[in-house]
This record gives structure tokens, C-alpha cells and sequence, in this order.
């Protein structure tokens, strides 16, 4: 009978520190839903980041970047940590392996999903009458144009000694349209809401952004609710009542700040994952996408059994979901976790003093709920 599943093909590169730990853990996580939900899991292991420059010399070594080209979607650990800082910067294992990463597959939308489940509402900094529902927005950030990307940019001194720094946004009609396709079809899959975020009232990029989004998603799909905000309203009204939003659609250095604010309010790191979408499409004809926790390598607890691992798991639910095209895995995956929270197990960085289990016994309690 395997012969009729379906084969998804992806490379795990687990990375530094918990990466290992929480890696394994999704792995199992993958495995047992293809077994439930009909399809196999075809996957490699590399190194990258800190374990690639130990043991290749490089924190992007060829053969994982190889061993990426030839699939159809990354499962991506977490990388670096104290061992590395000392190299210089272009060499330091963040910079070293993601960015080459996001180059080498044109990755170009990143999506972040923010969500807090009520029964971990301690953990967030918001009121307890506004965190107390949960939180469930989804964050999509322009991830390689903008202010980050745009020449000239440039620190020269000028003639009376002052230096002056320059910084270019600049942002394409083209740009625009590829990353309000992604927030489209994200939305389909949510509650068809998107709120564009700009500073239409002072930058020439934020009116040109407006205008293409507005054009194209009337034209895309015009049953979807389509609303525009500034961003430094944005920034406020997430604070207030960010269940007001349920997608978020905005440029890359308004994305970068506005999903770390989501990620402070949602509580715990530990628990969000993150997926970044390329130009192309792979074998499948879905997106080539990279999917990795929100979070860091964590170092102080590597090896000692007591990360939490659901970050990773729903990273994995998020490659099934916009890779694979396999939406009910991934639900079936992300209901795993939240019966798993309600029943009350957590991990150290999710229990607040109360007694915790580890990597190993989160993710048992993960599977023993996959249906």
C-alpha cells in the first residue's frame, strides 16, 4: 500500500544548540501524521551554521546547500551561540548560513504566525482581560526589498567633518504584487481579513504600496476585507487589541519590527514558528519555502533534555501546510499542540515555576495526540 502515498522530500538541517533536541522531535511529529494522513517522509540530515563551520569550515557548507536544491523545502533548526562570536561578522554563523539561504532560493516572504493560546495567558505582557481570549494573527513581511536592501547606501564624511550615513527604501511594483499574492492565499486559509500596514502619509514607497495592494486584491480575490493602517498606529493597536487583525501585510523593516512586537505578546518564543516562501515553485508546484522556530539555539540548556520542542513541531505543520499543500496534516499537527497545552504539560520557558516535563515527554505527549 506505501506505494500509492505521496513522498514529501525535504532536508533537516537541525543547526546549533536545542536544534538537535527539538529536530528529532518534529521529525517524530512528521512521521507519525504521514503515517495517518497518507504520505512519506523522504529526508537528510546536514550541517549548518555553527556545526558546519566545526565540522566543514563553513556555516553553509556545499553539501547542505546541495542536499537543499535537491528537495523541495527546508526544516530549519536554530543557529549559533557564545562558541562563534569571536569570528568576524560575515563569518558568524546567523549571517553566514541564513543569509546565503534566503539568496540562494529567492526567499521573499516571510510569515509569522502569532499566537498565544488562552490557556498560556499569564505569559503574555497584555492585560489579562485582553490576553485572556488568545491571540491568532498572522504576520507577512516583504523579506528582501526595502529600506534593507535599496542603494545607494553608504557613511562618508563630508567636507566641514560631519559623517553622513545613507540608507535607500526602495521598493518595485513587482515586489509588491508577489508578497500580496502570499497574504492572499494566507488569508484563504484564515478569516479572509488582511490589514496592509505602510506610512502612506510621508514615504513615496508606502503610497505606491498601498495603491498596488488595493488594485491587486481587488482584482485577486474581492471577497477578502481589506483595510490600510500606519504603521506607528499598527504598532499601538497590536498592544491594545491585536485580535483585531488576522493577517498583516507589510514591507520588510515594518515587518521586522511589528513581528517581534507580536512575539513579545504572545509569551513565549518557544511556541512560534515561522516560514519564509520563495519566488519559485518546487516539484510540487507549491512554494520552496524555509520553516524554522521563531526562537534561538537557547545554549544555556543544549543537551540537557528541557527545551521546548513546539515551535519546531508547528514550523513542520507550516512545510506540510505551504510546500506540501497537505492543510489537514497540518492542522492535525497544530490541534496536537494545543490539546497538548490544555492538558497542562509544559516545558520550563511556558510553566512559570510550576512543575515542567522536558523535550522528550512534550513530544510524546505531541504524538499520543496526533489523530
Amino acid at each position: 500500500m506505501n506505494f500509492l502515498m505521496k513522498t514529501i522530500r525535504f532536508t533537516n538541517l537541525p543547526g546549533d544548540g536545542i536544534g538537535p533536541e527539538v529536530m528529532s522531535v518534529a521529525l517524530e511529529v512528521l512521521q507519525k501524521t504521514g503515517s495517518i494522513h497518507g504520505f512519506a517522509c523522504e529526508t537528510t540530515t546536514h550541517d549548518v551554521g555553527g556545526a558546519g563551520i566545526d565540522n566543514h569550515g563553513n556555516a553553509l557548507p556545499d553539501a547542505t546547500l546541495d542536499a537543499c536544491r535537491a528537495v523541495d523545502g527546508i526544516l530549519f533548526g536554530s543557529v549559533g551561540g557564545p562558541k562563534w562570536e569571536n569570528l568576524p561578522p560575515k563569518e558568524q554563523p546567523e549571517r553566514a548560513a541564513l543569509l546565503p539561504l534566503r539568496k540562494a532560493f529567492k526567499l521573499f516572504a516571510n510569515l509569522r504566525p502569532g499566537n498565544l493560546f488562552p490557556e498560556l495567558a499569564d505569559l503574555s505582557p497584555l492585560r489579562s482581560d485582553v490576553a485572556s481570549a488568545g491571540i491568532d494573527v498572522l504576520c507577512v513581511r516583504e523579506l528582501t526589498g526595502g529600506i534593507y536592501f535599496g542603494q545607494p547606501k553608504s557613511t562618508k564624511t563630508l567636507e566641514d567633518g560631519q559623517k553622513e550615513a545613507i540608507d535607500t527604501m526602495v521598493y518595485r511594483t513587482g515586489e509588491i504584487e508577489r508578497i500580496t499574492e502570499v497574504a492572499v492565499k494566507a488569508a484563504a486559509l484564515r478569516n479572509k481579513r488582511i490589514c496592509s500596514v505602510d506610512k502612506a502619509n510621508v514615504l513615496e514607497t508606502s503610497v505606491l504600496w498601498r495603491q498596488t495592494v488595493t488594485k491587486l486584491i481587488h482584482k485577486l480575490d474581492p471577497s477578502i476585507e481589506l483595510t490600510h493602517m500606519y504603521v506607528d498606529n499598527a504598532a499601538m493597536q497590536l498592544v491594545r487589541d491585536p485580535n483585531q487583525f488576522d493577517v498583516l501585510l507589510t514591507e520588510n523593516m515594518f515587518g521586522d519590527i511589528l513581528s517581534d512586537e507580536l512575539a513579545v505578546i504572545c509569551g513565549s518564543l518557544g511556541m512560534l514558528a515561522s516560514a519564509s516562501l520563495g519566488t519559485g515553485t518546487n516539484s510540487n508546484g507549491f512554494p520552496y519555502g524555509l520553516y524554522e522556530p521563531a526562537g534561538g539555539t537557547a545554549p544555556d540548556i543544549a543537551g540537557k533534555g528541557l527545551a521546548n520542542p513546539c515551535a519546531q513541531v508547528l514550523s513542520a505543520a507550516l512545510m506540510l501546510r505551504y510546500s506540501f499543500g497537505l492543510e489537514e496534516a497540518a492542522l492535525a499537527i497544530e490541534n496536537a499542540v494545543k490539546e497538548t497545552i490544555r492538558s497542562g504539560l509544559r516545558t520550563g520557558d511556558i510553566a512559570q515555576g510550576a512543575e515542567s516535563v522536558g523535550t522528550k515527554e512534550m513530544g510524546d505527549a505531541i504524538l499520543s495526540r496526533l489523530h
